[in-house]
């Protein structure tokens, strides 16, 4: 099916590219005939620091959610462990310029309880300025504010057909009335998933091998809601409050069979199956106040606020072992987790121009204190050599200072100058193994932006941003279980940040191509290494394999090229957005100084077409198309083959009644999956995993009210947005 995809995609850059000029053309004619034109802004904007996905009239909003929608956003790409990524690197989400506390799953579960239709843009910020916390790439994801009098809302119905069956409802109300004005989105998805992996583990010390293959059913019944209170104390002043409320019901069951091999002879074989329960919460709280003076353009924003992560899981393990030189054995194992994380912090920022120079200043600052405690249990037939209990304490203190300055020279040179300071100390431990880290680190992280626009038609801009990358909570957690597959993972108590450096540069021509050029280096960074460890099992050893993240020292230079182009035909009713990129890695100095036996320069090419009919022969029929073509090569694990995702949408709107019906199809022709090896010191292992996102789903959304929306500037986003970053 890639085969058939990519040339297709190729016909329709060539077939964009042609028809530039004579569409310019075209619009001139218009113009001096003289002509009313609504503008309306392209699909996507690229600018200096950042791609904008604009979606708030975009046709592939309707039945889907925000998760569904930041799988289509060029730049953006999401791998098997639903780890969110822009052009390769890993990123912090923000939601109204309010960064989110979620990562990973429970973001990707959090994503989807937020309908699309809500969506005004997506920014893939790819060179932040020094305001956004100490991370690589941002993504910004921006809420419509509807601010017309009344009560007006929208009542959506999902129902998708996977490998299971799932569906999704959705309330979102909104209340303006004079300078109050009140949002609240409730949301309920009951989530049915499947998943089949496939490992194979090869070492090199006794040339052993271990083949597992997994199969896993979930479900996941998960109520949701969100408050936003705002209030105009004036033009000037605003202050409100939100809250958020997230829970998750989860079931799962896998089945898993593992067969080892020492020097081609059988060994050992076992099949395990798991039964797993589980409740996510997560409550989040956010007081703010805004002083914005619009004639002035200064800007006071003061968020303070607390977030609340719980989740407890049962899981229960029964493994049938037959063993080559003891025979056939049952072990039976459980697993009880239970953690508390809670999160306080204060924010400040302030921005003001400088005199009549045009020159723009920007100061603030953030404490965020973090205190998690993360209780685990084991139960059950379990093996002799692992901890029964203990719990695992994780505390910090983040403190950090920013500042920037921003001017434009001779009208034509635009600049961006910051630097940010942080210090965090942190400590860990173990009440039972007496484990313990206590450390603190300062660190400043600088960036530059420059602009040089030669004409309305062209521009070049060229950014530096030095990033710093820290452990999650969750990586340092040193207690040991069992996984669904079979093998067993934990934490590292001594992992270490990573820091890198990237130089960005982009060339735009006549607004509509845009070509790309990134370096990114590191001599550092951690990535999952996997260890072949023996504990004991009665009167004998038992082999097990254990993943854990581990540091990685040695040189790692990325180099990225990329060619961008937004297009719309037939009086912008057809839209047309193609994304090409090539990337080369240098892995040499990385691979020699681990000792991995991968491959040391890789290079491989991605793209992305986003295709959008709006009003199709006058009947108020909306088309969209988006079809990607992705490699995932992070640290020592490699991509063997290149994936293709791909979604076709067609939806009907009666604007009478205000009803939608949009069907989606969700990669009928090929279905994704995921194939890499990774590699370490003791061996390689190659991992596949199909994904669950194929299929079909049908929508049904009903609006009420008076559905004006508000266009949000950057400006209105800082005024109203909430943005506890």
């Amino acid at each position: 099916m890639k085969n058939i995809l990519i040339p297709i995609a190729l016909l329709a850059s060539i077939f964009t590219f042609a028809q530039a000029e004579k569409d310019t053309i075209k619009s001139k004619e218009k113009e001096i005939e003289g002509v009313t034109v609504t503008v309306r802004k392209p699909t996507v904007e690229s600018k200096a620091d950042r791609t904008v996905f604009n979606v708030s009239n975009s046709s592939i909003l309707a039945g889907n959610t925000t998760w569904d929608v930041l799988r289509m956003t060029p730049l953006v790409s999401i791998d098997n462990n639903d780890a969110i990524k822009a052009e390769g690197e890993t990123v912090t989400v923000y939601i109204n310029d309010r960064k989110t506390v979620f990562t990973g799953k429970e973001l990707k579960e959090y994503l989807k309880t937020i309908p699309a239709d809500n969506l005004m843009k997506i920014e893939v910020i790819t060179s932040p300025s020094s305001r956004y916390e100490a991370t690589g790439s941002v993504i910004n994801i921006v809420l419509k504010k509807r601010d017309d009098e009344g009560m007006k809302g929208s009542v959506t119905f999902n129902n998708r057909q996977n490998t299971k069956n799932s569906q999704y409802t959705n309330l979102n109300l909104n209340y303006h009335k004079k300078n109050f004005t009140q949002t609240f989105i409730g949301s309920y998805s009951d989530n049915t998933y499947v998943q089949r992996s496939s490992s194979l583990y090869n070492w090199y010390k006794d040339n052993s091998t271990n083949q597992i293959d997994s199969y896993v059913t979930g479900r996941s019944k998960s109520p949701s809601f969100s408050s936003t209170s705002e209030f105009e104390i004036n033009n000037k002043n605003t202050f409100g409050v939100i809250l958020e409320y997230y829970q998750s019901n989860s079931t799962s069951n896998s089945e898993a069979s593992r067969i080892d091999h020492i020097n081609s002879i059988f060994d050992s074989s076992s099949e395990q199956n798991q039964n797993s329960t589980g409740l996510n919460r997560n409550l989040g709280t956010n007081l703010f106040y805004k002083w914005y003076d619009k004639e002035k353009n200064k800007i006071l924003d003061v968020n303070v606020g607390t977030n609340y992560y719980g989740q407890s899981e049962d899981s229960y393990f029964v493994n049938n072992i037959n063993s080559a030189t003891d025979g056939a054995s049952t072990k039976d194992i459980g697993v009880l987790s239970d953690t508390e994380n809670r999160n306080y912090y204060l924010k400040v920022d302030y921005t003001q121009p400088l005199g009549k120079s045009g020159a723009t200043f920007e100061v603030g600052g953030k404490i965020n204190l973090n205190n998690n405690v993360v209780p685990n249990n084991l139960y059950g037939n379990m093996l002799s050599g692992l901890s029964p209990n203990d719990t695992f304490h994780y505390e910090d203190n983040i403190s950090s200072l920013y500042a920037n300055y921003s001017k434009t020279f001779f009208k034509k040179l635009e600049t961006r100058v910051g630097v940010r300071y942080e210090y965090i100390d942190y400590k860990m431990r173990q009440d039972v193994a007496g484990t313990s880290r206590k450390d603190s680190y300062g660190t400043f992280l600088p960036n530059l932006l420059l602009k040089y626009s030669f004409s309305d038609k062209y521009d070049l801009s060229l950014t530096y941003n030095r990033n710093l990358w820290r452990p999650w909570y969750a990586e340092f957690n040193p207690f040991m279980t069992p996984n669904t597959d079979g093998i067993y993972s934990r934490g590292n108590l001594d992992l270490e940040p990573n820091p890198s450096d990237r130089l960005y540069m982009k060339l735009g021509i006549l607004k509509k191509y845009f070509i790309s050029a990134r370096y990114s280096f590191t001599d550092q960074d951690y990535w999952t290494d996997y260890i072949q460890g023996e504990i004991p099992d009665g009167t004998t050893t038992k082999k097990i394999t254990i993943t854990q993240p581990s540091n990685f020292s040695g040189k790692v230079h990325k180099y990225y090229l990329y060619a961008n182009t937004n297009q719309t035909f037939f009086k912008n009713k057809f839209t047309v957005n193609m994304g090409l990129g090539w990337y080369y890695i240098d892995n040499s100095d990385f691979n020699q100084k681990n000792d991995l036996k991968g491959s040391s320069y890789i290079s491989y090419l991605s793209a992305s077409t986003n295709l959008s009919y709006t009003n199709l022969f006058n009947k108020n029929i909306n088309l969209s198309a988006w079809v990607e073509v992705s490699n995932q090569n992070n640290g020592n694990s490699t991509t063997n083959k290149a994936n293709v995702f791909h979604n076709i949408s067609v939806t009907k709107i009666f604007p009478k009644t205000q009803m939608e019906v949009s069907l989606q199809l969700m990669n009928i022709f090929q279905r994704p999956n995921y194939d890499a090896t990774t590699y370490n010191t003791g061996g390689y292992v190659r991992s596949a995993s199909k994904w669950d996102w194929y299929g079909a789903s049908i929508s049904f959304v009903k609006r009420f009210g008076n559905q004006k929306v508000k266009e949000n500037t950057k400006t209105d986003v800082e005024k109203n947005g909430g943005g506890g970053k």
